[in-house]
């Protein structure tokens, strides 16, 4: 069965890998230098060839050579694989690689065999990651601004997952402070027009119709009690019924999306 893992960037990783390997066994390398800074990946112009690795330049100062020296070295063992049709060296010492179509079938092969699962990773290991985002105020329904948040969000969450991790998303419910009594504060305003009063929302409040609804549900649950009842008596209650229906809202729009969190913080 072929492996998940086992891309044609992640392949030519480990071909890298053995190409480091036998340059340090040869001494042409001295031995426990650092690759994380290593990458493979697709040049930034096509017509250079088909994978690029900056190798050569990240290991050259710590090994104490010239970074193409290093480069002509690394091309002598990746051109003896038998997937690489031709290596170029180019700029101050990038490796450019040309590989034969078997490599491109197989690889094709492989993601047609996987689907789904083409390039799904063990690299995270099960750790456990949280991520935080969208986290709008819950005074009232989303905007463009958050929708990015939540797409680019999401994306990263459902990349770590297929990186291996454990993911947790969660939305952080920012239901304290000013913000959410200036919520409650318009919200009795919607109220008592919904009681048949003609109001006008007052500056600093949150004019929006989409707290007519609102106003109109507490009107049928409370009645009039709270129309002229000091702030002290509905402030808190009030806070809570419009962030409850708030989130209500925001809910529906992610869900609009596709995003589901797995966790609402308050």
């Amino acid at each position: 069965m072929t492996d998940a893992n086992q891309t044609l960037y992640a392949a030519f990783t480990g071909h890298l890998t053995a190409a480091l390997d036998a340059l340090e066994a040869a001494g042409t390398l001295p031995s426990g230098l650092k690759r994380g800074a290593i990458t493979v990946e697709p040049p930034r112009d096509a017509s250079h060839g088909d994978l690029s690795t900056n190798a050569a330049m990240v290991l050259a100062k710590p090994a104490g050579m010239k970074p193409r020296d290093l480069a002509e070295a690394l091309v002598a063992e990746l051109t003896k694989l038998p997937d690489v049709t031709g290596a170029e060296i180019a700029g101050p010492g990038f490796i450019n690689l040309r590989l034969s179509p078997a490599a491109w079938l197989a690889e094709l092969r492989a993601i047609a065999s996987l689907g789904a699962d083409y390039g799904k990773s063990t690299m995270g290991a099960g750790s456990i990651v949280n991520v935080e985002y969208v986290s709008a105020n819950p005074t009232g329904p989303m905007h463009m601004g958050h929708c990015r948040g939540a797409v680019v969000g999401d994306a990263l969450c459902t990349l770590l997952e297929f990186a291996g991790h454990r993911v947790t998303r969660e939305y952080y419910v920012n239901d304290a402070g000013a913000q959410v009594d200036v919520l409650a504060r318009s919200v009795h305003v919607r109220y008592r027009e919904a009681l048949g009063e003609t109001v006008s929302i007052p500056e600093g409040l949150y004019p929006g119709d989409y707290l007519v609804p609102l106003g109109q549900a507490l009107a049928a649950e409370f009645g009039d009690t709270y129309a002229a009842a000091p702030e002290s008596d509905w402030l808190v209650l009030f806070r809570e019924k419009a962030v409850a229906a708030m989130l209500v809202m925001i809910k529906e729009d992610l869900a609009l999306l596709g995003i589901e969190h797995d966790l609402f913080s308050s």
